[in-house]
């Protein structure tokens, strides 16, 4: 594969990562008893978005590591092609 397909396939992957990753640890602002004035009150207290990220990162550089090493694998191409 060329870089620029490396590339595209892992921005794919980790934006599926990170939109997975978002609801984990949410708390809302009504869960919270702090809403703040002209927001909504299910908006995130504290959203910790460079956490997210991060494990959105980390997922996708994984998941596309598998990704490359299963379409490079001897053994599976001949599992696939029989």
């Amino acid at each position: 594969m060329q870089i620029g397909s490396i590339l595209a396939v892992f921005f794919v992957i980790w934006w599926l990562c990170f939109v997975a990753v978002l609801p984990i640890g949410h708390k809302s602002q009504a869960e919270m008893g702090e809403v703040t004035a002209g927001t909504d009150p299910g908006a995130p207290a504290a959203p910790q978005l460079g956490r997210k990220v991060l494990l959105a990162t980390v997922l996708g550089v994984i998941f596309t590591a598998l990704l490359l090493w299963g379409l490079t694998n001897e053994t599976l191409h001949h599992y696939w092609n029989r």
